[in-house]
């Protein structure tokens, strides 16, 4: 039968305060000599890593585990071993914890790495500064280290992702410190680490802006530790004083004269935090616990101890246990101190008079009904806080005896309390090693144990823990495919190659059944894949990826795979132009341009999409890359319009709205080539050959014109027009004949060219050069149109005799179409003109020209 909970209490400050010694584990010399060792042990129940300490000499024929120099080694707080890691870098300097349970190692040359606790590691560097000069010392705290470089200057590292490395202020040191240590940024006002050093008599604070002397004269101190919060500091002095101040340093706390404890004959081998509030002191047996009014408990053990301070207690390992000595908590203290009269002891009581049928519990329960809701939570809370289940259950039993007096009460807390102590009891055995009380547990989240669990391959029981806790089992599901991943090897067979397949194959179909089996539907296949694809399994990587339903996830891992043609194709697959653009860039930058393009045309209709899109960018941003495209597909009608495209926008490179006639004249013959190597295109081979020939006519005439008159790029009917404005009529008449202008459309052109230059004897002469295919009633309407009615009257009697009439009404001469009306004897056409007449003179007219027919 388990100890009653008083059996471990000892009594401070006149028995109002109680301490008490948990015996945690047994461990039976499963460490190694603690004595001989340097260790580093992880907050709230986490491993501890013991490496020889090469300043001294230790005994061979020891019953403890020995292990080589270069080795550290990790056990769990239960004594079973974790990892053993060879180091084959530098001399080490120092290690120590992360919060995710990450060991930390720091040589002399400013290289660190962070193993987890299945030997793998990411290496980091200080730098080369350094390095150079070398690194003497550092401090590891959760979330960073600081480290001192031989120069004695401070560097400070924030996070655990390889940042460059901060300078501190400079302290200004001409020796190293005697003792050093830090408080961690998350609890300092500023949100910046403090360094604390001490230099002689005195203490120096440095972080990144200043050093401050502290101005102490009761120095020199051999040891230095800021509580859990980080609001005092424990000092011990050379003379064996321990010295309690507040962090800031403006106030004494407390002072006790360790020289004058029994026992206490060999060096102090730690000072550490019990809580907040009592302080631990260590030597080679003996350990000696401070409470803050000089108060002391001892506890003696077999050899050396270390001791981890805990944000709740401290945690003490010696040769053969593991404890944990804490402050008894408050509740605890009310349901089991001796001679309790508070509500939650009675309710307990009653609780055990009702189990021995005893009318006192009905008594008891009216005495303090009340206060029973309140007894109930005190209950639930002092079960948090015992580590025997057996206790545990008694204490839960008493809650749920007094919950069932109260009409309401809300049975949540007592629910999530019973959860919680299976887990806590789950993973407090000694197989798992992990002596996490409740404070610690709620003060890291359910989610960061289950992080640490898996940190140590334990799925199954992070599992049950997700499940039970109603977590999602995502995390632990990804991590146990990484594990399987990299601890599973193909399956042997008669080829080698065969049995990678088998393999793969064979850990792909486990990992798929095992993810929709607990349904871990938010996992990413492609983070899974990666770990393949580290590990050398691109056949497996690939078949992962096949279950990845967020291409975007995809397709960057097949990139990194080299799997250029299946991340293209998936990439079209999903429709998605941004991540198909990403795929053709990224591609086009690695590969080279014959490959590139070869991976896009034999990919046939599945990669037309992105053929397309291909073309579309680089028609916008690099048409070089097109040409080439167009080139190696042998599109010779596509590389053809390329080239008009290309001469359509040229420029010349010195003037904004010139073109440049050398460049587009060789796009045009460019493109009539392409154009001619395709029998379909023969017109449009024609046609660029005549477009090249006009291009070629029309530079020769801008060579040719005395002033600066722009030809080049202009039709074959404005670059007449243009040449007869300009007196080159020769050249118009050369032009009309090269490229075989008809007769009617030359004529308009000059008819409207020698209108614009008002050369009306030239237009004259023109007309009568020869019968005019167009007729004149072009030339009637066109000098009306351009006002030059007078001039077009001239032309009327060549037209036609039954327009003529109209024709002289649209040049204004009514009297004429009169007259016509008179020759032609159209009595009723004189009529309609004498109605429609714009004003009475000519209507008077028009009836003299009327009166005189017959």
């Amino acid at each position: 039968m388990a100890e009653h909970p008083t059996t471990s209490w000892q009594a401070m400050q006149d028995g109002n305060v109680f301490y008490r010694q948990q015996r945690f584990y047994t461990l039976d010399g499963k460490l190694p000599s603690i004595g001989d060792c340097v260790v580093a042990g992880c907050r709230n129940g986490g491993p501890l890593a013991f490496m020889r300490d090469t300043s001294k000499m230790i005994a061979i024929a020891t019953a403890t585990p020995m292990f080589a120099k270069s080795q550290v080694q990790v056990y769990s707080s239960a004594g079973e071993g974790l990892l053993l890691l060879s180091w084959d870098q530098a001399k080490i300097i120092r290690f120590g914890w992360t919060g995710d349970e990450r060991l930390v190692i720091l040589n002399e040359e400013g290289v660190y790495r962070l193993y987890d606790l299945q030997g793998d590691y990411v290496q980091f560097s200080l730098g080369t500064d350094a390095g150079e000069v070398g690194i003497t010392d550092a401090r590891i705290h959760e979330n960073g280290l600081v480290a001192m470089t031989g120069s004695l200057q401070l560097l400070e590292v924030k996070g655990w992702e390889g940042g460059k490395p901060l300078v501190l202020a400079n302290p200004n040191l001409s020796e190293p410190p005697t003792v050093w240590t830090l408080i961690p940024p998350d609890l300092t006002i500023s949100r910046h680490v403090e360094v604390l050093l001490a230099v002689e008599t005195s203490v120096l604070s440095v972080d990144n802006l200043e050093a401050a002397d502290q101005r102490l004269s009761r120095g020199p101190f051999t040891h230095m530790a800021p509580s859990p919060n980080g609001k005092s500091l424990a000092l011990l002095t050379m003379t064996g004083i321990l010295w309690v101040i507040l962090a800031n340093f403006q106030r004494n706390l407390a002072e006790f004269d360790t020289t004058t404890v029994a026992g206490a004959e060999s060096p102090v081998r730690q000072v550490e935090w019990c809580g907040n509030d009592a302080i631990l002191v260590t030597w080679d047996t003996f350990v000696l616990l401070v409470g803050p009014f000089g108060d002391t408990l001892h506890f003696f053990y077999a050899g050396p101890t270390f001791a981890v301070t805990e944000v709740d207690g401290v945690r003490v390992l010696g040769a053969d246990t593991c404890d944990f000595i804490q402050k008894v908590p408050e509740s605890s203290v009310s349901v089991f101190r001796p001679g309790s009269t508070s509500p939650s002891a009675i309710l307990f009581d009653a609780w055990e008079n009702f189990h021995k049928r005893s009318p006192k519990a009905d008594e008891s329960i009216r005495s303090i009904k009340p206060d029973l809701a309140a007894a109930v939570d005190e209950v639930i809370a002092a079960a948090a806080q015992e580590w025997e289940p057996t206790w545990q259950r008694k204490l839960l039993s008493a809650a749920n005896f007094g919950k069932s007096f109260l009409d309401l009460y809300n049975p949540n807390d007592f629910v999530n309390m019973g959860k919680t102590l299976k887990v806590l009891n789950a993973v407090r055995q000694f197989e798992v090693g992990m002596p996490i009380t409740h404070f610690q547990y709620n003060y890291l989240s359910p989610t960061h144990l289950i992080s640490r669990l898996t940190s140590r391959n334990l799925h199954l029981l992070a599992l049950n823990i997700s499940s039970f806790l109603s977590l999602s089992p995502d995390h632990v599901l990804k991590h146990w495919a990484s594990a399987k991943i990299s601890k599973s090897k193909p399956v042997v067979s008669s080829t080698g190659q065969d049995a990678e397949v088998i393999g793969d194959e064979e850990v792909s179909r486990a990992i798929v059944e095992k993810f929709e089996k607990l349904g871990g539907a938010s996992v990413s296949y492609a983070e899974i894949a990666k770990k393949a694809w580290e590990v050398g399994r691109t056949r497996l990587a690939t078949m992962l990826l096949d279950h990845e339903p967020r291409a975007s996830d995809q397709v960057p891992l097949l990139l990194m795979m080299m799997e250029d043609r299946l991340a293209l194709q998936k990439a079209v697959d999903s429709g998605d132009t941004d991540l198909v653009y990403h795929v053709l860039l990224q591609l086009y930058k690695r590969l080279r341009l014959g490959d590139f393009f070869r991976l896009i045309e034999d990919g046939g209709s599945s990669l037309a999409p992105a053929s397309r899109l291909l073309q579309v960018y680089a028609r916008e941003q690099n048409p070089e890359m097109l040409r080439d495209f167009y080139y190696s597909d042998d599109r010779r009608v596509e590389s053809a319009v390329l080239n008009l495209e290309e001469a359509r926008r040229m420029k010349a490179s010195n003037q904004l709205f010139f073109l440049d006639p050398a460049a587009k004249i060789t796009s045009i013959k460019a493109a009539q080539k392409f154009f001619s190597e395709d029998k379909e295109r023969s017109f449009e081979a024609k046609m660029m050959d005549e477009y090249g020939r006009l291009l070629t006519f029309q530079q020769a005439l801008e060579k040719e014109a005395t002033d600066r008159i722009e030809f080049f790029g202009l039709s074959v009917d404005d670059t007449i027009k243009k040449c007869l404005l300009n007196g080159m009529s020769k050249r118009a008449d050369k032009l009309k004949s090269d490229f075989k202008v008809p007769d009617k459309r030359f004529w308009f052109l000059k008819l409207h060219a020698l209108t614009a230059m008002r050369d009306f004897e030239g237009l004259e002469t023109f007309s009568r050069s020869k019968r005019s295919p167009i007729g004149y009633e072009a030339f009637v309407r066109h000098l009306v149109e351009k006002g030059h009615a007078k001039e077009a009257v001239s032309f009327v009697q060549r037209c036609d005799a039954n327009k003529r009439v109209d024709l002289y009404v649209e040049c204004g001469e009514w009297v004429m179409a009169g007259k016509e009306c008179k020759e032609r004897g159209d009595r009723a056409r004189l009529e309609k003109l004498r109605a429609s007449c714009p004003n009475s003179l000519i209507a008077r007219e028009l009836d003299q020209i009327e009166s005189t027919m017959k």
